[in-house]
């Protein structure tokens, strides 16, 4: 045999035995586009997550089902991802049944759980350093006057090892959270008047806490670095200059009809226009909950609530920071699919592009 052919053959022959010894990289099926949070029926515990490619009108349903065989048996409160693992908040309606379930990012391959006792009532959920997640839980409740019954709390995660890492002791009812620079800022929902500050760096709580006013929440960080949260005591969103800890600004929300409440506040791609759903429950239609979305600039000196953008009540709101459209969830009842409605943002219009089913409730969205 000449020499040649058995070089041909010798490298032929390494090709083949490479190719049988490498696995093809493991595909990726949600990893450009929008998680839909479905919260489901508190009762029935049947939330879930849709995943909608960004060019798509189909949605993928029950996502985590659909990878592990198993669904994930609660509410889906919250989502979001650090250093290519998601973390899912799940609210059972049985207490001791919470628990946060950590996924792979893109595929949404199970990596473990976190449960009770840790785990009780979670509410939000940031990134707060390298492999480390913030989750705010409210932790066991009572009822009625006494709802908030105990402290709440933030578990500090470790993501690289799916543990917890710390339990940071909080006010009553904690609740949305942001992380600006080093510190996280903690809401509550129990009547207090501060903002918890939070060192990210040694997870420490600094003092004093910023006072803002009751029930007060952190929203965004605008295209100016400064904070944003809306306080429900007295209907307003603070402007918070986060590195002199002062107040700059307060804005009362729908000032023109006093009975309505913000919620599902989300900022704009440019981060520089609120959009919120002002709602109210109609005592002359069975107390038919009803509204409609309006937005505001953040260098606006009141807040208009004359012409809404949408004549339109959405349980939910979100606005992909890629292409500046905005998501809105539709929820017909707690006991069918619901649909997400796309629109395009041009100023101070909302124009429909699309209705998309998506499952029970849908509430919240995450963009990737």
């Amino acid at each position: 045999m000449h020499t040649s052919t058995k070089s041909v053959l010798a490298m032929l022959l390494a090709l083949s035995l490479w190719n049988c010894t490498t696995s093809e990289p493991e595909p990726t099926p949600y990893e450009s586009g929008v998680f839909v949070l479905n919260t489901g029926n508190f009762l029935d515990n049947n939330g879930s997550i849709s995943f909608l490619p960004r060019d798509a009108k189909t949605a993928s349903t029950d996502i985590f089902n659909a990878v592990n065989s198993r669904t994930l048996t609660g509410g889906v409160q919250d989502y979001a991802e650090i250093d290519g693992k998601g973390a899912i908040l799940v609210d059972n309606s049985t207490s001791g049944q919470d628990k946060i379930e950590i996924v792979e990012a893109g595929t949404f391959r199970s990596l473990g759980t976190i449960g009770s006792p840790d785990v009780e009532n979670p509410r939000y959920v940031v990134q707060a350093g390298r492999n480390k997640a913030y989750v705010t839980c409210w932790g066991a409740t009572g009822s009625g006057a006494n709802f908030f019954a105990n402290p709440g709390y933030v578990l500090v995660l470790n993501m690289a090892s799916r543990t917890v890492a710390k339990r940071i002791a909080l006010p009553k009812g904690a609740e949305r959270i942001v992380v600006v620079g080093n510190e996280a800022y903690v809401g509550n929902a129990a009547g207090d008047r501060t903002l918890t500050i939070i060192n990210t760096d040694t997870d420490e709580i600094k003092t004093p806490a910023l006072e803002v006013g009751s029930n007060t929440n952190p929203q965004a960080v605008d295209a100016d670095g400064k904070l944003w949260a809306y306080t429900s005591g007295t209907k307003e969103m603070v402007r918070i200059n986060t590195t002199a800890k002062v107040i700059e600004k307060r804005l009362r929300v729908g000032a023109a009809n006093a009975s309505r409440s913000p919620s599902s506040i989300t900022l704009s791609q440019d981060r520089r226009t609120f959009y919120y759903v002002n709602s109210f429950f109609d005592p002359a239609d069975n107390f038919r909950q009803k509204g409609e979305t309006y937005q505001f600039r953040i260098d606006a000196a009141e807040i208009p609530a004359a012409t809404p953008v949408v004549r339109r009540l959405f349980t939910g709101l979100g606005i992909d920071p890629q292409t500046n459209t905005l998501y809105a969830g539709v929820t017909p009842s707690f006991k069918q699919a619901g649909f997400v409605l796309r629109y395009r943002l041009s100023g101070s219009t909302a124009t429909l592009i699309d209705s998309v089913r998506a499952e029970i409730a849908p509430s919240r969205f995450f963009f990737r």
